[in-house]
């Protein structure tokens, strides 16, 4: 309704198809004429795969490719920010779009995508035949609710299974103590604070993708929060109820087994949140046990919080409330749907494309079957963190109350490692560099390449994988995003030997490991194996 009534940006958009069409012209030419080495005027985001087979280099299938990503780029100017409506309808209505377009898009359809018309000959229709079996499988799944497919891949086997023990226990979570592989260890044990929408082993996969086993092997005194997955009877459970029953005991109980020694605590993503909040409750309480804190992909400042802000505002949280109100918590799925729908045209098309058209299986592996393991939300604490952090930014407002008392993050004193990642589309690495506009303390900002997971489980090795790094002192002035990104080049390899580096500068020195704690369970544990 705005656009209708906004003549600019109508003569804008008419300029903006009638470049486009002048340029699917130009190339139309350019490639009947013979030219095949013809630039394409439009390519792909960055994030988005379907287009990579050769095949779509051929005619017709390179005009149906430039049509559609053409049409493509004319929609993000549509939706484009708008005077005088909010960003967030503007970022709302370009969604759905998108979505729309997802759906259109030629690399769905057997007859206009290359690859499926390649690989039916190829195979002499063998493909569509067990594509529809994986269909029909799929959808007898989804109408009963079953399980999906048993991944190959085993948690405490093959993901989750750096040696350890289970040494703290409560209704929340499980503490793990990781055994010690070096002969001395930094004198401060690391605690690992994981967001409570994710189990765990995001940081423990395969051995040669665990960054505890990294730490481990790197001699530190390693211990890893394990939350449970809250069932109905725990819906009262509450966002403080995770500081004090959950960071603040795990603290206590690393306090316990390493006595006499402060914590490099560490906080992943919402985990990060939550550790940010203890830790301005411990400044203001004149608690002194952190030797410093690291936060990966970790927020304070919700203003600019990614795509989630899409499903974020007072109907919609309304609206999960009440259907929280009769489960006791937010399905799995739920979560999972959400994510899935913010990268369709790789988790959803994409997926279905290989599935159905092309009869192959879903490849398994570490990161695949992590994220299919997913887990529930209690009500309370849900609807808590929503408001209050999302929908009413009150951290970073200062107006985030502990037993009663507003925190301030500039309290924090500690040294801060902070790590964003380059294509984070859930905290986008600006918004993580906020806390530089919040707390004082003596900083380094670490930017990995790749996206929220990814670009946090980046070990030594991986290829293409690169970061840039900075060091902030106490007390130094501000600098904004883009101009600390343009004065630090990228170092190639991974951002883990620059981090491990900074906590071994941060603690007192190599000592004997310290005995481990009595054991409750062998890690994993329990809870990571709750469904």
């Amino acid at each position: 309704m705005n656009l209708a009534a906004a003549p600019g940006r109508q003569i804008e958009l008419a300029e903006t198809a009638t470049r486009n069409a002048l340029s699917l012209s130009e190339y139309a030419l350019r490639r009947g004429a013979g030219d095949d080495e013809a630039p394409p005027p439009f390519t792909p985001k960055p994030y988005d795969h379907r287009f990579t087979y050769d095949g779509w280099s051929r005619l017709p299938f390179a005009m149906m490719e430039q049509g559609f990503l053409a049409c493509q780029d004319w929609w993000d100017h549509a939706t484009d920010h708008l005077h005088g409506v909010s960003s967030a309808d503007s970022d709302r209505v370009g969604f759905m779009m998108r979505q729309v377009l997802d759906m259109a898009s030629p690399s769905n359809f057997p007859a206009t995508n290359p690859e499926i018309l390649d690989e039916t000959v190829a195979r002499k229709g063998a493909n569509l035949a067990e594509g529809a079996e994986f269909f029909a499988r799929d959808m007898m799944r989804a109408l009963t609710g079953a399980e999906g497919e048993a991944s190959t891949l085993e948690v405490g086997r093959d993901l989750a299974c750096t040696p350890g023990e289970v040494v703290h226990r409560n209704e929340l979570f499980e503490l793990i103590q990781y055994s010690p592989t070096t002969d001395k260890v930094q004198a401060e044990p690391v605690l690992i604070v994981p967001a409570w929408i994710m189990k765990y082993y995001i940081l423990d996969l395969t051995p040669e993708h665990s960054l505890i086993r990294y730490l481990v092997g790197q001699g530190f005194t390693v211990f890893a929060i394990s939350w449970a997955n809250p069932r109905a009877d725990q819906a009262e459970l509450s966002l403080e109820d995770y500081r004090k029953d959950g960071v603040m005991e795990a603290l206590d109980a690393v306090t316990r087994i390493v006595p006499g020694q402060k914590v490099h605590a560490t906080g992943y993503c919402l985990g990060g949140t939550i550790l940010s909040i203890a830790a301005a409750t411990m400044a203001r309480n004149g608690d002194d046990r952190l030797a410093s804190m690291t936060l990966f992909a970790a927020q304070v400042d919700f203003s600019e919080a990614g795509e989630l802000l899409l499903f974020v505002d007072e109907s919609q949280v309304a609206f999960l409330e009440d259907m929280m109100w009769a489960r006791g918590y937010l399905d799995s799925t739920q979560m999972a749907g959400t994510f899935r729908a913010m990268r369709a045209e790789d988790l959803i098309h994409a997926r279905a494309v290989q599935r159905y058209f092309l009869g192959r299986e879903d490849m398994t592996s570490d990161m695949t079957t992590w994220n299919a393991d997913a887990t529930r939300m209690p009500a309370r604490m849900h609807s808590e963190y929503l408001r209050g952090l999302f929908l009413e930014n009150r951290l970073s407002a200062g107006r985030f109350a502990v037993e009663g008392e507003v925190i301030a993050l500039r309290d924090i004193a500690v040294p801060i490692f902070l790590v964003g990642t380059e294509k984070d589309h859930i905290a986008p690495w600006k918004s993580v560099y906020k806390m530089r506009l919040f707390n004082g303390s003596d900083l380094t900002f670490a930017l990995a390449s790749g996206g929220h997971n990814g670009g946090i489980v980046s070990p030594p090795g991986r290829p293409r994988a690169h970061f840039r790094i900075g060091h902030r002192p106490a007390g130094a002035q501000y600098e904004a995003p883009d101009a600390w990104f343009a004065a630090h080049a990228p170092q190639d390899g991974s951002w883990w030997p620059a981090w491990t580096d900074w906590l071994t500068d941060h603690s007192s020195g190599a000592v004997p490991p310290p005995d481990m704690a009595s054991s409750l369970a062998a890690a994993p544990g329990r809870y990571v194996l709750q469904h």
